[in-house]
């Protein structure tokens, strides 16, 4: 399916709910995105393909009824009420713990299937990851399990790069927290120093660049977290007018002119998503259904901007990664 035609059939999503209240037969998934579909149209064609793979195709078998924050979480609890009063058969959340969170907070009886880079046991969503219980369960995806991986891949791409600045969103908790301790653990093995910068904020992103800048920083470790999810484009960017290379989880990071991305294989947790959907819809309890976590990771490199930067990428670096970008 092309890619334009892909976004007119999620704009026109709306319609689908009334032609289900006229046929009276279809049931209805609830979808709640944290950001837009244009910036998930990869996201959104992976969990329609585990949904194919489960049995069901949009408009024919199934309707889906879709609510989008557009980056304002502030939003999602309000959406997913919404969800709950339109009787939604399952609530899905994927590429956010804030949208699976204010799901969870708005039914204890619809199921919500999350997907989601945050430890579902630390953040509240599930008890455990093999007996989930009630009405939650879902993908856990390779995001947090990654964070000293990408340091070491920095770090090989540019040995002398030193200190290396970590930027971190003190507002968004624990999982962050423990995200920067892991790197700073990471960074004691490699023989790094490690200069924590804080953003939560546009004008702190700015003043953080300013001081990479000051401060002669090789490099940059992007912590995981709603924040920054939503300002991938402004980090790349930045990253590339203050000439520092860094590295995020996500795959887009590298696609906006980032230099490097690592983690999990979003095309395989949002598939994953849509096949527990489907099992659902067939009458599975979400209790039943254990978390799954992801198994694919995937490398990205942006060629041009590593080349904008000046630097020669080591052709073993090059050589593992599952996307050049040229």
């Amino acid at each position: 399916m092309r890619r334009r035609e892909f976004i007119t059939l999620i704009g026109g999503a709306a319609a689908w709910p009334l032609r289900a209240q006229a046929q009276n037969a279809m049931p209805v998934v609830g979808y709640l995105g944290s950001a837009s579909p244009q910036q998930w149209t990869t996201r959104l064609q992976a969990f329609h393909e585990g949904l194919g793979e489960a049995g069901f195709e949009q408009g024919r078998n199934v309707a889906i009824e879709y609510r989008w924050a557009e980056e304002k979480y502030d939003r999602l609890p309000e959406l997913a009420n919404q969800l709950v009063r339109r009787n939604v058969a399952v609530l899905v959340t994927p590429g956010s713990a804030p949208a699976a969170l204010a799901a969870k907070a708005a039914t204890t009886t619809i199921p919500i299937v999350f997907e989601t880079g945050a430890d579902p046991v630390a953040v509240g969503l599930v008890p455990s990851l093999s007996r989930p219980g009630g009405n939650v369960t879902g993908i856990a995806a390779l995001t947090f399990e990654t964070g000293p991986k990408r340091l070491e891949i920095l770090h090989e791409a540019i040995p002398a790069a030193n200190p290396i600045a970590v930027l971190v969103n003190p507002e968004a908790g624990e999982a962050v927290g423990r995200q920067a301790t892991d790197l700073e653990a990471s960074a004691a093995k490699l023989g790094l120093q490690l200069r924590k910068l804080h953003a939560s904020n546009d004008r702190e992103l700015g003043a953080a660049f300013s001081v990479m800048q000051d401060k002669h920083v090789g490099g940059l470790v992007i912590t995981a977290d709603p924040f920054a999810n939503s300002r991938i484009k402004e980090i790349a960017a930045l990253a590339l007018r203050y000439g520092v290379p860094a590295i995020f989880v996500n795959p887009q990071f590298a696609k906006f002119g980032g230099l490097m991305s690592y983690g999990g294989n979003i095309v395989e947790t949002h598939r994953l998503a849509g096949i527990y959907v489907g099992r659902i819809l067939k009458g599975e309890k979400p209790a039943d259904l254990p978390v799954i976590q992801g198994t694919k990771v995937e490398l990205v490199i942006n060629l041009k901007t590593a080349k904008a930067l000046r630097l020669t990428l080591p052709e073993s670096l090059l050589g593992r990664a599952d996307e050049v970008i040229e």
